[in-house]
């Protein structure tokens, strides 16, 4: 299997370029699919990748339902103000048995933890 994945980003301007083929070749194709495969193996990407490009221009010029990324932006930044987004490090270490050996209560932590069997376990 040929490995097509590309370490970091695409450039903005081949965003815009492979959107802007896709809606041009999407006339002389059968489908949509068929167009986004097109312009992929062109100018490289996976046609995964370009169709989500085409969607998401499609969202942010409104031909399609969904918020724009203008409003992703607002909410992450108002989410990031308020602090709602974030969960305490204290709940987290308190919600997994397994996180408490990790954070370095050691075998201690394992006593009288219920394996799948129903018993538990009595680690020396």
């Amino acid at each position: 299997m040929t490995q097509r994945r590309r370490p970091g980003k695409y450039p903005v301007e081949m965003h815009e370029r492979a959107v802007r083929k896709m809606f041009e070749s999407e006339r002389h194709c059968g489908s949509q699919w068929e167009a986004i495969c097109s312009v992929a193996e062109k100018l490289g990407p996976t046609p995964e990748t370009v169709r989500k490009w085409v969607r998401r221009s499609e969202i942010d010029s409104g031909g399609r339902p969904g918020l724009t990324m203008d409003e992703r932006a607002h909410r992450r930044d108002q989410v990031n103000r308020s602090g709602l987004g974030r969960v305490p490090e204290s709940a987290v270490s308190r919600s997994n048995p397994l996180d408490r050996l990790h954070a370095g209560a050691g075998r201690e932590a394992f006593r009288g933890i219920p394996t799948r069997a129903g018993m538990t376990r009595n680690l020396p």
